[in-house]
């Protein structure tokens, strides 16, 4: 196809002007074995030829500047392609790492006699220092593993009631003699 201010088919264009894509291949310090790079220059020079006017400057500058720039974004996207992957990597370890997860689609704690507090005189202990909100919260969040929003879906109150009473129940099991009883069952 030839456009009709340019005497020269795109595949003439190619030939005339494929060492700027290695050109910039070089400059950028890229390495192509996939020759993914390579494809790229070859459709922002395609859609150069497309649009390119003689009368704004000269096919080898504009070719050499969408190139380039073409190049640098595919840069750009990987990179943060390759960082938000790594973002996801670093939270699903986090998740596998942690107590707090299901396994087989198992819950972490079934009940309250699989706990790490082996002794339920504890676990009735706790709940008699919570209300029952709290004790809701301990049973639904911490054993059952439930999000916060389905607590709240569940027992038909907001999200914020759910967190306050998530606030309200780690405040009282910081109190020294309630964190000590659950210490000394471990």
């Amino acid at each position: 196809m030839k456009q009709p201010y340019l005497n020269l088919t795109f595949d003439e264009v190619v030939v005339q002007h494929e060492a700027m894509i290695y050109y910039h291949l070089h400059k950028l310090c890229i390495i192509d074995n996939q020759e993914d790079f390579y494809q790229e220059g070859l459709c922002a020079m395609w859609e150069a030829y497309q649009k390119y006017r003689p009368d704004k400057g000269l096919l080898g500058t504009y070719f050499n500047s969408i190139i380039r720039n073409r190049l640098i974004d595919l840069i750009r996207k990987r990179t943060r392609d390759k960082h938000n992957n790594n973002i996801f990597y670093h939270e699903e370890s986090k998740l596998q790492e942690s107590g707090n997860r299901c396994r087989n689609g198992k819950l972490p704690i079934s009940s309250l006699t699989d706990s790490p507090i082996k002794d339920t005189y504890v676990w009735e202990q706790v709940k008699s220092k919570l209300t029952i909100n709290q004790w809701k919260w301990i049973q639904f969040h911490i054993v059952m593993d439930m999000p916060i929003k389905e607590i709240a879906m569940q027992e038909g109150v907001t999200i914020d009631a759910v967190k306050s009473w998530a606030r309200q129940t780690k405040k009282k099991l910081m109190n020294e003699p309630i964190k000590e009883m659950i210490m000394d069952s471990l």
